[in-house]
C-alpha cells in the first residue's frame, strides 16, 4: 500500500477530469508530476507539484491550474484540507483515520509491507566486487560488496529478477604474479629462504598455499624452471585464492548467483564475436587517435590501432580494443563479458565499481549500448575511498594481507551487520570514515545502535505485553482499533510508517541502498521520540503497569518494528530484539 501513489493517481484523474472539461488541453506529459511530503510538515501532509509541471507546456498560470486541480482533489474522502500555496504548489492534509489505518495495513502486510512490483520482474545483472583474485579482499572490496548485495536485495524487493555476479579477472598478468609469489612460499614450505622481490605478494596468506603446495605435489617443482610450474602452480593458487574470497563473502553474509572467467572469454571465440558484432554496425575501424591530455607532440607516438567508435555512443573519444602488436586491450575482453550478459537475456546491467574506474564509465556504457541497440541499459555505481580510524588514529595495515586492511580484519573487530549498516550510511560515490570506536559506541550519534535499539525496544515492549497477557500477534494487532492514536508524536510515526513504501519506490529507481539505512534512523528516531514523551505522559507509554495492555499502542510499535526489520533486510542486517 504506497500511500503517495495512491494520492498521485487521485491527482492524475482530477487532471483528466480538467482536461475532459476543456479546462486543460490534451496530450500533457505527466512524468514529472509528484506528490511527496512538503519540505515543511507545518504545510501539510501531502504536497504536489502538478500546477507548476503543467503550467508552461499548458500555457496556463500554474495558479490558476492549482485552484482547478483543488477544487478536485477536495472531493476526494480521505482528504480533509487543500491549499493553494505561493505561485501554484498545492498541499494538502488527509483525515486522521487515513494514518490510524495505515497502522493495520502494516501489521496485516507484514514482511510484505512496501515490497513492490516496480521491475515488473525484469531481469538485472548487479556484478560487483570483482577483486583480482591475488588475495584477499581490502576494505574498499568490502564497501563494494555491501552496496552490490544491498541493492540487489533492494531490486529483489521491489520486484526485479536478480542476479548477483562476480567478474574473476585471471585473464591478465597480475595471475602469473599470483603463481609466482605463491612458488617462493611453496620453497619456503621446504625450509628455503622466499625470495620475495619487488612486484611480488609479500602477503602472509600466501604462507598456506605454500604449504599446501607441498602437501600435494611435494618437492617436483623445486630447482625447476618456471615453464614447468607456472601453469600447475597459477591454476592451483587461483584456486584457493577464490575459496578465500567466497569465504570472506560469505562471513559478509554475501552470496553470489554466478561466477564469471575472465580467462574463459580468451581462446573461446567470445572476444572475437563481440568485436565482430560491433565490426558489423561499422564501429570497429583502424585509426590512430589524438594524443592524451598533457601530453606533448614531442613525447607522443601515433601509431594505429584498432578503435572502437564510443564517441557514437556518449564517449569522449573513441577507445581501443587491439593494440598494434595485435594483442588485446584492457577493454576488449570487459566488451565480451559485458556482450555475454546481455545475450544471456539481461534487461537492465548494473556494475559497482571503485572510484580508481571512473574513467571506464563512459566507454562501458557506451560498448553496451552499442551491443544492445540501445535495449539494455548500463548504470555504473562507482564506490569512494573508505578511511578506516581507531582509537583517533589511521588504523595499522594488515600484517597478513602484507599492504592493505582486509575485509576479515573489519569484520572480526566489529561483526557483519555493524560494518554493513555503516557502509551503508553514506551514498555510495561519497568517502566514508570508519572508526572502530564509534560503530560499536551506544549512543544516537552511532546509526546502527540507535536503529537497532528501537527494534530493542519494542521487543522489551512486546515482551511485557505477553506476560501480562495480552496480545502481540501482529495479525491479530491489526484489528484493533486504532483511532486512539491521536497525540503528535504518535501521528508522526504513524505518518513515518506510511513513507515506507514510497521510500522503496525511489531508492530502487535510483539504485541506491543508502537512501533505506537514512529512513531507518529517521523512523528509529520518531520512536524513541514517542518513547521518551512517554516518560512525561505515562499515558503515551507503549504498555502501562498495572492497567491492561492498549492494543493500539502495542499494534503501533509492532508495525515499527516490521518496517525496521523490513528495511534491515534489504540492508542484509539482523534485527536486534534485546541489546545486551
Amino acid at each position: 500500500m504506497n500511500l503517495f501513489s495512491e494520492l498521485r493517481t487521485v491527482v492524475t484523474e482530477a487532471i483528466a477530469a480538467m482536461q475532459a472539461a476543456g479546462d486543460l488541453p490534451n496530450g500533457l506529459d505527466l512524468a514529472a508530476v509528484a506528490v511527496e511530503p512538503p519540505r515543511d510538515a507545518a504545510h501539510g501532509d501531502m504536497a504536489t507539484n502538478a500546477a507548476m509541471v503543467l503550467a508552461k507546456p499548458a500555457g496556463l498560470p500554474p495558479r490558476k491550474i492549482a485552484e482547478g486541480l483543488a477544487a478536485k482533489l477536495s472531493d476526494d474522502p480521505r482528504v480533509a484540507e487543500v491549499e493553494v500555496a505561493g505561485p501554484g504548489f498545492l498541499n494538502f492534509r488527509l483525515h486522521l483515520d487515513v494514518w490510524q489505518r495505515m497502522v493495520g495495513s502494516v501489521l496485516s502486510q507484514g514482511a510484505d509491507f512496501g515490497r513492490a512490483q516496480i521491475g515488473q520482474g525484469r531481469r538485472v545483472n548487479v556484478e560487483f566486487v570483482s577483486a583480482n583474485p591475488t588475495g584477499p579482499m581490502h576494505v574498499g572490496h568490502t564497501r563494494g560488496a555491501v552496496v552490490g548485495d544491498a541493492l540487489a536485495n533492494l531490486l529483489d524487493f521491489a520486484g526485479w529478477d536478480v542476479t548477483r555476479e562476480y567478474y574473476i579477472n585471471d585473464g591478465g598478468a597480475q595471475v602469473d604474479v599470483l603463481a609466482r609469489s605463491a612458488y617462493e612460499r611453496y620453497r619456503e614450505a621446504h625450509g628455503l629462504e622466499p625470495e620475495i622481490a619487488e612486484g611480488l605478494y609479500p602477503g602472509d596468506y600466501l604462507i598456506e598455499v605454500g604449504q599446501a603446495l607441498k602437501d600435494t605435489y611435494g618437492a617436483a617443482f623445486l630447482d625447476k624452471p618456471e615453464s614447468e610450474w607456472l601453469t600447475t602452480i597459477r591454476t592451483f593458487a587461483l584456486r584457493r585464492m577464490m575459496e578465500m574470497i567466497r569465504g570472506d563473502l560469505a562471513a559478509l553474509n554475501v552470496n553470489m548467483d554466478v561466477y564469471s572467467s575472465e580467462k574463459a572469454l580468451y581462446g573461446t571465440g567470445k572476444i572475437e564475436a563481440a568485436l565482430q558484432r560491433l565490426r558489423d554496425m561499422n564501429l570497429i575501424y583502424e585509426g590512430v587517435l589524438e594524443p592524451p591530455k598533457g601530453k606533448t607532440p614531442e613525447d607522443w607516438e601515433p601509431r594505429e590501432q584498432t578503435l572502437f567508435r564510443s564517441t557514437l555512443h556518449g564517449d569522449d573519444v573513441d577507445r581501443p580494443v587491439m593494440k598494434s602488436d595485435g594483442t588485446w586491450t584492457y577493454f576488449a575482453p570487459d566488451i565480451a563479458y559485458h556482450y555475454d550478459k546481455i545475450e544471456r537475456g539481461f534487461d537492465e546491467l548494473i556494475d559497482v565499481f571503485g572510484a580508481d574506474h571512473g574513467g571506464y564509465v563512459k566507454r562501458m556504457k557506451a560498448a553496451v549500448s552499442a551491443l544492445s541497440e540501445g535495449r539494455v541499459p548500463l548504470d555504473i555505481k562507482l564506490v569512494n575511498l573508505v578511511k578506516l580510524f581507531k582509537n583517533g588514529e589511521p588504523f595499522k595495515m594488515s600484517k597478513r594481507a602484507g599492504t592493505f586492511v582486509t575485509l576479515r580484519d573489519v569484520v572480526d573487530q566489529v561483526g557483519a551487520d555493524v560494518t554493513r549498516f555503516v557502509l551503508l550510511t553514506r551514498k555510495n560515490d561519497a568517502p566514508l570514515d570508519f572508526d572502530f570506536d564509534k560503530v560499536l559506541e551506544q549512543s544516537k550519534d552511532n546509526p546502527v545502535f540507535y536503529v537497532q535499539y528501537a527494534n530493542a525496544r519494542i521487543h522489551s515492549v512486546l515482551r511485557k505485553a505477553a506476560a501480562a497477557g495480552a496480545e502481540v500477534d501482529a495479525l491479530a494487532l491489526a484489528a484493533a482499533d486504532f483511532s486512539t492514536l491521536t497525540d503528535a508524536a504518535q501521528v508522526t510515526l504513524m505518518k513515518k510508517l506510511a513513507e515506507w513504501p514510497r521510500l522503496v519506490d525511489i531508492a530502487a529507481r535510483g539504485n541506491e541502498p543508502h537512501r533505506i539505512a537514512f529512513f531507518l534512523y529517521e523512523l528509529a528516531s520518531d520512536l524513541h521520540s514517542l518513547w521518551n514523551r512517554g516518560n512525561d505522559d505515562p499515558s503515551l507509554r507503549f504498555v502501562q503497569e498495572g492497567m491492561a495492555a492498549d492494543s493500539a499502542k502495542i499494534g503501533l510499535a509492532r508495525a515499527t518494528s516490521v518496517v525496521i526489520s523490513n528495511g534491515l533486510g534489504i540492508l542484509g542486517v539482523t534485527p536486534v530484539e534485546e541489546m545486551r
